[in-house]
């Protein structure tokens, strides 16, 4: 885990080093200045020689400017190393999110992946800007205090050792109980995450149903686990300082109290006690960098973990040693294909699928909610591999393919379509990121768009708000189509992109589909028969398996599921449809 933190450091691991130098630097000036200060009254207010309290003064002056500009240095570099590696944290996750199949994206949830880069990332900037100057300038001083103060009297030094020894068990048996706390701190921060994602994401559902009050309840639940867990784990932390500042002041006492004896004694001067005194307040000073330094760990290990989890997330596609970089044709085969998202699933989602596809067919999909028509076409441009068996594009396996070309040549309209914030023409590129306007305009035309871009007061260049909100739905599958189309793709997945559009736009899409790109082979997912009779073949799914296989004809009169529902839609027979079957 650290070893992969730390690896993210990168063009910033000069400023990684200059940090530490810069408070070593620091804690030397601090420790210089009670040796003069000691000095002072020994050799200079005791003796009353006023030009050696002056030129030590002096000195003490010019060695604390040093200490001062080393410590200016080192929070500048602190800074710098801190924001550096949260900025490279961040790119080493997203890079990686990129690379994920959806059973990598299954594994982690969106909200848990947007807390994981802004608040766990920002946990281990503070906790990694704290290590380099505390956990660095607190030892060393604490070091030098302690070889300092046994030079003065190693009999009151020890003392300290007594109370280090204290501290470190005592912190560190808190360190191990708080960190168990701050671990589900950060798993309920998802919860609280997802809540306020789902609420702004279907605000307009909300609103629909008043359900607001119900919302509120439900976020104000998952704030108040999130500050029961942070009170139990705040309550252990706050323990540190009370007991620090008991143990330390103890010292203070104690060394005051032997000190003041052995003076009397002649054992030890008055300076030397002012600066044993100041060596222990650089201690107790160092006891609270470590005592912060120590809870920022505790409460970043958890942050660390999370992280680590997402940048060493191995993709489950691959690309093959030497792939195949170019599909010859759209033919689509599958060959006793098995599928099931979880790898350990009892009961595979689809099962025995044997189908052979041409290469510029197009291919209708029907069946009922839950009878796994999208899983069937998402396996198509490997968004998911086959648990058995095998899919041919083009006559070559899928895991043959470089996994880019491959999806460069599957253009796929899911059912959710998305638009994201920009203009209709830049929405329009994710398809093809060199189209020329013209291109655009055509591929719109095809798609039926054309027509209610064309009325927007800036046409192709109106601004898309975020997630397409100032758009219909029909609108927004139509954009998502003509998106698609630009790629020229040798297939076409339309995943009932054509839901929300009227009967009469769906068939001239259609029509368009089968004169403008006849050579490309479409998958099409529908609920309306309407949608897919034309097509040359259509496949009923039926609970994972293929029920029928056909031509629309053909499947009137061999298949009992397509026929009662084409007359259930048609009105031509009894009440029935793909969910409900007799």
């Amino acid at each position: 885990m650290i070893r992969t933190l730390l690896s993210q450091v990168k063009e910033f691991r000069l400023v990684s080093i200059l940090t530490p130098v810069c408070m070593i630097g620091e804690v030397i000036c601090e420790m210089i200045i009670p040796i003069l200060m000691g000095r002072i009254v020994d050799y200079g207010v005791m003796a009353g020689n006023t030009s050696y309290i002056l030129e030590t003064g002096a000195r003490m002056i010019v060695v604390a400017l040093c200490g001062l500009a080393a410590g200016l240095l080192g929070g500048f570099f602190a800074a710098r190393a801190g924001a550096g590696l949260a900025r490279n944290l961040r790119k080493a996750m997203f890079d990686n999110i990129q690379t994920f199949s959806f059973a990598n994206i299954d594994k982690f949830s969106t909200s848990s992946l947007v807390t994981r880069l802004t608040t766990d990332v920002t946990n281990i900037q503070n906790a990694y800007m704290m290590m380099l100057r505390m956990a660095m300038r607190a030892p060393a001083t604490m070091a030098v205090a302690l070889f300092m103060s046994f030079t003065i009297s190693a009999r009151l030094s020890s003392i300290y050792l007594v109370a280090v020894a204290v501290l470190a068990v005592f912190m560190g048996t808190m360190m191990r109980s708080t960190t168990r706390y701050f671990k589900q701190v950060f798993e309920r921060y998802d919860a609280m995450n997802e809540s306020v994602q789902e609420n702004v994401s279907a605000i307009r559902v909300v609103k629909a149903y008043v359900r607001e009050d119900y919302e509120i309840g439900r976020f104000n639940r998952a704030a108040a686990n999130i500050y029961e867990m942070f009170i139990r784990a705040e309550l252990r932390l706050a323990a540190i300082g009370p007991v620090m500042m008991g143990i330390v002041y103890s010292c203070i006492l104690l060394i005051s109290w032997f000190g003041a004896n052995m003076i009397v004694g002649s054992e030890l001067s008055t300076g030397n006690l002012m600066s044993l005194l100041t060596y222990c307040m650089n201690i107790l000073m160092s006891l609270m960098m470590l005592s912060m330094v120590v809870i920022m760990i505790t409460m970043s290990e958890a942050s660390a973990r999370r992280i680590t989890e997402v940048i060493t997330e191995k993709t489950s596609l691959t690309n093959p040693e030497n792939p195949l970089m170019e599909v010859p044709d759209g033919s689509i085969r599958f060959e006793n294909v098995y599928f099931s998202y979880s790898p350990g699933s009892s009961e595979p989602v689809l099962k025995n699928i044997d189908l052979e596809i041409r290469s510029g067919e197009s291919i209708g999909v029907i069946g009922g909610t839950g009878s796994s028509k999208s899983s069937l076409v998402n396996l198509v441009s490997r968004l998911y591999d086959v648990t058995e068996g095998r899919i041919l594009v083009g006559g070559h396996d899928v895991r043959e393919y470089d996994l880019d070309v491959l999806r460069g040549q599957v253009a796929v309209v899911l059912q959710k379509n998305v638009l994201f914030s920009g203009t209709i023409y830049d929405n329009l590129r994710w398809g093809d990121p060199d189209a020329t306007e013209e291109e655009c305009r055509h591929a719109c035309e095809l798609a039926c768009a054309d027509e209610f871009i064309r009325k927007m007061p800036e046409g192709y260049n109106t601004y898309i708000e975020q997630g397409g909100t100032n758009v219909s739905g029909g609108q927004k599958q139509r954009l998502c189509i003509a998106r698609a189309l630009l790629r020229k793709p040798r297939i076409l997945i339309l995943d009932d992109s054509t839901s929300a559009v009227d009967t009469a736009t769906d068939a001239k899409i259609r029509r368009a589909f089968a004169e403008e790109i006849p050579d490309t082979t479409r998958l099409i997912i529908a609920q309306r028969i309407a949608s897919v009779q034309g097509c040359d073949r259509i496949i009923v799914m039926d609970d994972g398996q293929v029920n029928g296989f056909g031509t629309h004809e053909e499947l009137l009169r061999g298949n009992t599921i397509y026929r009662e529902v084409y007359e259930s839609q048609t009105g031509a027979g009894a009440n029935a449809d793909f969910d409900r079957q007799e």
